[in-house]
């Protein structure tokens, strides 16, 4: 079995797996449209996370993870949890694209999708709005900005050629208010 991962899967998976390979899907879009109120927000500050809207046009890079034998059984229970109670995620199967240029036809891959139907769905924002509530939320996982950062950095450096014009907007966007937090905060200090 394959599993895609797309947000914070691509550098921390959880579960133990055989091969890992990144890549991408076709028709999807990332978007930072899911609220989360445990890993990476609270129920008076949810965390935004992303989730895959159907793009025709668009693709989505991430990593794929081959589990085998007592393997599947142990990641999708695993999986189920982090992903579909805690998280509200639904499972489609999709075709995995491998970024190796000798790679073999598509894998099909389980992919986990938060759709607009479940309970913690924020929906769109302006990226300002989604970069000032990252800023402000923290989980059990740890702090959103980590989230965020670490998704921009996987991009930056194991798919360079790609876009991910939403994802990128974000960071910006917050890094644009960072430096009056960073700021204030000292002001705060010295007085």
């Amino acid at each position: 079995v394959w599993i895609f991962g797309y947000g914070s899967l691509v550098w921390r998976p959880g579960f133990e797996f055989t091969s890992r390979k990144v890549g991408f899907i076709r028709g999807y879009s990332r978007r930072f449209w899911q609220g989360d109120t445990f890993h990476r927000g609270s129920e008076r500050m949810p965390g935004r996370v992303v989730t895959l809207l159907e793009d025709c046009g668009a693709c989505t890079w991430g990593v794929a993870y081959e589990v085998r034998g007592e393997q599947i059984a142990a990641s999708l229970q695993y999986l189920n949890m982090r992903e579909a109670v805690l998280g509200g995620y639904d499972t489609k199967l999709v075709k995995f694209h491998p970024q190796e240029k000798d790679a073999e036809e598509p894998i099909l891959a389980l992919v986990y999708i938060a759709t607009p139907q479940n309970p913690s769905y924020l929906g769109p924002a302006s990226e300002e709005d989604i970069a000032a509530q990252i800023i402000v939320s923290s989980g059990c996982a740890g702090h959103n900005i980590e989230y965020l950062l670490r998704l921009a950095d996987f991009m930056r450096f194991f798919c360079p050629q790609a876009e991910d014009k939403h994802l990128f907007s974000i960071e910006e966007a917050l890094i644009s208010i960072l430096p009056c937090l960073y700021y204030t905060e000292e002001s705060l200090e010295e007085t």
